[in-house]
């Protein structure tokens, strides 16, 4: 069984205030607490592409978890933003970028907001298939890559960032999160809500705030009864930070306790497929969280929820 053994992030150090642009917009700082909840968004530096953005985050990787590159047999990055135009994919950039094997499968997948739970569903998958022990999964999305400055819809919204995860046999020394259980739910026909124009991102803010606010419900109720599982049995909900007004919308339909709802949009924004796993970071050796439920929604229309629940060490690190 394969699970997450430790996931680090990586955050580019430029910002650029919101508040700044209240004037250019024609908003007001009520419109930013109650609505977006973004007082600055994370910019990536120039030159800094997808792939720097997943080296910098694996650097912090390694410093948390060490082990030896070649013992890694498979390497997935989720973004819809590859460094050039995606030929060669990612993965296979960063394979030679970190020495790992030849016999180390690497792919890109090409999911946004719902990546990162669909893309544990994939490699975790994948692991057990091939009988593998060790894989890496990076979720990186650089939308200021395609975000108009003059578009309130997004500039204001999506912010730069990478994770890496480790994702490891479950006989390793120490516990690790091990997805148990998914679903996930496609509307194909409200796919030009987030979509490109002209090169540019558009978002249609409030098709993409129904489709959530309806999908993301249903879909937590289902696999919430489908594994026998009540609000009191889950430590932690993780929502895709879409927005602090959505987030708060979901908190409300599914009256959940707001204590059990993290939130990180305030000082980085909305960091696409990477948003779940930072909240999840500073979770994975928490002894308290013992369960886990991430939901992850927007482009496609797609959500994709699952629940995580700890594994106790078993044997000794291979």
């Amino acid at each position: 069984m394969i699970g997450i053994a430790e996931i680090a992030s990586y955050i580019p150090a430029d910002r650029e205030s919101n508040l700044d642009k209240l004037d250019k917009f024609g908003i007001n700082l009520a419109f930013i607490d109650d609505k977006i909840g973004v007082h600055e968004v994370s910019r990536r530096a120039p030159g800094e592409g997808t792939t720097e953005l997943c080296l910098a985050a694996y650097a912090k990787l390694r410093a948390k978890h060490d082990f030896d590159p070649v013992s890694v047999d498979c390497i997935a990055v989720c973004t819809q933003n590859p460094d050039g135009h995606g030929l060669p994919h990612v993965s296979a950039v960063l394979h030679g970028r970190l020495g790992l094997g030849r016999r180390c499968a690497s792919f890109d997948i090409g999911l946004g907001c719902s990546g990162f739970v669909y893309s544990l569903s994939i490699v975790k998958s994948f692991m057990e298939a091939h009988g593998f022990r060790r894989g890496l999964l990076f979720t990186a999305d650089p939308y200021s890559k395609i975000v108009d400055p003059d578009d309130k819809n997004t500039a204001l919204l999506f912010g730069d960032g990478a994770t890496a995860s480790l994702l490891e046999h479950a006989d390793a020394a120490h516990p690790i999160l091990v997805p148990v259980r998914f679903e996930v739910d496609t509307n194909g026909a409200l796919s030009n809500a987030l979509c490109i124009v002209d090169g540019k991102l558009r978002m249609n803010g409030r098709r993409v705030f129904e489709y959530s606010a309806t999908a993301v419900p249903e879909s937590v109720r289902s696999l919430m009864a489908a594994a026998n599982l009540s609000v009191g049995d889950i430590d932690a909900f993780l929502f895709h930070q879409g927005s602090k007004y959505i987030v708060d919308a979901l908190i409300k339909r599914l009256d959940l306790p707001p204590e059990k709802v993290p939130n990180n949009l305030r000082d980085q924004g909305n960091t696409v497929s990477s948003t779940i796993p930072l909240l999840l970071e500073p979770m994975v050796h928490d002894p308290r969280v013992r369960r886990v439920l991430a939901c992850g929604f927007g482009v496609g229309l797609s959500t994709a929820t699952c629940v995580l629940e700890r594994l106790p060490a078993s044997g000794p690190r291979t």
